[in-house]
């Protein structure tokens, strides 16, 4: 098996967790959120030594691939997810972290027995790293700077939207710097009498949209380095309920 340095696995498990909850917050659905992950996972170890050995950043490549599953659920439905995951090693599985990963990591993030992705904490670091990123895709939102956008935006970053929920609008997903830059200003920036503001989504920095102080658009990212590899955007009024100001 290819091998993982410390910082690197804990940027991972830390990853399947932030999966995890956009899967769960896009979805509505535990078990959806959590096939969605497995189906994630399963696609890195289907890769050999000399493929996996061949991602420079793992959390990116993972990113990417959960929100392509993503796009695949919102066109053809849970269905299209296998049902098992009996062909995914032991770390990718929900309940434990395999043993030779534990021992590579630092004594303070040793899994005990627990779910792998209750066992990483983001260090503060990772958090402090994400939220400049964050605020800086924020900014870009609010002044409706497509270049700005694109200076924050991986060079094969991806765009997920739930398409607005019930009355789901068609989903356009867009793949790569230039085509996330125009979706998200399309979308989201230079809307008139909008406020976008860079607020707390799912523990780490993101962007909420209000218009008369009901929301409109949440939107997190996920961050590698110093360049956002995804931006996943729920648009459905149902879920956007909580973050409505009086």
């Amino acid at each position: 098996m290819t091998e993982v340095s410390a910082g690197t696995l804990a940027e991972m498990l830390d990853e399947r967790q932030h999966l995890l909850e956009i899967a769960l917050w896009m979805f509505g659905s535990e078990s959806t959120a959590d096939r969605i992950v497995q189906e994630t996972y399963r696609r890195w170890y289907a890769l050999d030594d000399d493929e996996r050995a061949g991602i420079a950043a793992p959390r990116a490549w993972l990113t990417r691939v959960a929100g392509g599953i993503c796009l695949e659920l919102l066109a053809s439905g849970p269905a299209a997810l296998p049902e098992s995951a009996a062909a995914l090693p032991e770390f990718a599985a929900p309940e434990f972290a395999a043993p030779e990963f534990a021992a590579a990591l630092p004594p303070r993030r040793r899994p005990a027995m627990l779910p792998a992705y209750q066992q990483a904490r983001p260090d503060r670091a990772m958090l402090v790293r994400h939220d400049h990123v964050a605020r800086r895709f924020a900014a870009a939102c609010d002044l409706g700077d497509t270049a700005a956008l694109r200076a924050v935006l991986a060079a094969d970053a991806i765009v997920v939207s739930d398409g607005g929920g019930k009355l789901r609008a068609p989903v356009r997903p867009a793949y790569g710097a230039d085509a996330v830059a125009r979706f998200v200003t399309s979308l989201l920036a230079g809307r008139p009498g909008t406020e976008a503001t860079a607020e707390s989504v799912n523990g780490r920095t993101g962007l909420v949209l209000r218009q008369a102080g009901r929301a409109v658009a949440v939107a997190g990212v996920s961050v590698a380095g110093a360049e956002i590899t995804a931006v996943w955007i729920v648009l459905n009024p149902d879920k956007l309920q909580r973050w409505h100001r009086p």
